[in-house]
């Protein structure tokens, strides 16, 4: 090998071993960023239920909230797999009491419980918690959202209002109901909300700080060598 190609192969691995070093301290930052959202995500569980905002961020999802309304007779069967099956979410809009609408998952209803005399929404005026939720557009894996034949894959708000009839006044997010001790075997069943974040960060920090370690360590061999050669 030529000395230049050499050289070349040198600073190559040097760089490499650089390029890898940043690797591992984005992730380590990504690490701290991951267990400040678990905490406060976890904060607001522990929370007391506040009132509905009119607006939603990311600071909100997963705040525990109150509701006092009537539900609309109407919903929309959104596609789920959980702990339970398959089967569908219940999104049914309630009415609060100053006319504005949030769309609530009632919960999971598998394909045998899809009758609706069989998860009918109560009436009258219901007082309710849940957890607040941001809107997922776009459907699922490989499976686009198609409105025109009330076919969702995921709990698009401002689709499924506009289907249902109620996007005047309608939140810009949704709110999964909490399981009610005094119906633990109702349908729709409430409280599956899954809360789990992905934390591998420090497993991704360790590969990318192995990988800088080799590359450096291979640089250092290279070097070597050219010193002994160039001495020779």
């Amino acid at each position: 090998m030529a000395r230049a190609a050499r050289i070349a192969l040198i600073v190559a691995s040097v760089l490499t071993s650089i390029g890898f070093l940043a690797l591992a301290a984005w992730q380590w930052q990504r690490l701290g960023w991951k267990q400040d959202l678990i905490a406060r995500v976890e904060q607001r569980l522990k929370a007391e239920p506040v009132a509905p905002p009119r607006a939603a961020s990311k600071a909100d999802e997963y705040r525990r909230v109150r509701l006092r309304g009537q539900f609309e007779p109407r919903e929309a069967l959104v596609q789920a797999n959980t702990e339970l099956g398959g089967g569908h979410w219940v999104l049914v809009p309630l009415r609060l009491d100053d006319g504005s609408v949030v769309l609530v998952n009632r919960g999971f209803v598998p394909p045998e419980q899809r009758a609706p005399k069989l998860r009918a929404a109560p009436d009258g005026t219901v007082e309710l918690t849940g957890l607040l939720r941001l809107t997922e557009t776009g459907g699922g894996p490989l499976r686009a959202n198609v409105p025109a034949e009330g076919r969702w894959y995921s709990r698009d708000v401002a689709g499924i209002a506009a289907q249902l009839g109620v996007s005047d006044r309608v939140a810009p997010y949704f709110v999964d109901e909490a399981a009610d001790p005094a119906q633990p075997q109702r349908w729709p069943r409430p409280g599956l909300t899954v809360i789990r974040f992905a934390n591998n960060h420090a497993v991704y920090a360790a590969t990318w700080l192995a990988l800088a370690a080799m590359a450096a360590a291979a640089a250092g061999y290279l070097l070597r060598e050219e010193r002994r050669r160039t001495s020779s």
